[in-house]
């Protein structure tokens, strides 16, 4: 019989917590039941399996990081709403190390709740391209560019959190250089 007050929305609650503790490799349903106070099989009753877990972090996660790039960038353009971006997508990234890397997980097709983080990946995607048209960047070059920005971002977050920036020089500066080399790049972008 499950815990009292378990619920779907509370096991994956506890996976979010759980993978910004140990990294999406400590996901496992003994993990998540020892922190439930239930068995194993109790788990069953509320998540069909580990990798319908998974996808439901997956999805949770970039909800989460769609909802901070929103409230980054709403209200401001170009420059300012790169910043915001970049810096909402760095802090959602350090805080939650293993939450953003579960954001970098797509779901399998056919996989539990696809449909769920294609909507949860619009949002993102949605707050992306509305900075990058405020560089008047044309409709059909947004991929390109989306990619360039997603690169940039994703690479630098991935090697602060796997700690690849040792040598004695600040951080938060190389990542301001970056943003800035950035707007000019994205301030010419070619037609």
């Amino acid at each position: 019989m499950p815990r009292a007050g378990l619920t779907r929305d509370a096991v994956v609650a506890l996976a979010l917590e759980t993978i910004d503790e140990l990294g999406l490799d400590g996901l496992t349903l003994a993990e998540i039941a020892g922190r439930a106070g239930v068995k194993v099989p109790s788990l069953y009753k509320h998540i069909a399996s580990l990798e319908v877990l998974r996808s439901a972090v997956a999805t949770e996660a970039t909800r989460e990081l769609a909802h901070e790039l929103r409230g980054a960038a709403i209200g401001v353009s170009r420059t300012v709403a790169l910043e915001s971006l970049a810096h909402a997508y760095r802090g959602y990234a350090l805080r939650h190390p293993g939450r953003y890397a579960a954001t970098q997980r797509a779901p399998l097709p056919g996989e539990a709740r696809e449909e769920a983080h294609a909507l949860a990946a619009a949002q993102v995607q949605q707050v992306v391209s509305a900075t990058l048209r405020g560089y008047d960047i044309a409709d059909d070059q947004l991929v390109d560019a989306t990619r360039t920005l997603r690169a940039a971002l994703h690479g630098f977050c991935a090697l602060e959190n796997g700690g690849g920036f040792a040598l004695p020089v600040s951080v938060s500066e190389s990542f301001a250089r970056m943003i800035a080399g950035l707007d000019r790049m994205l301030s010419t972008w070619p037609a």
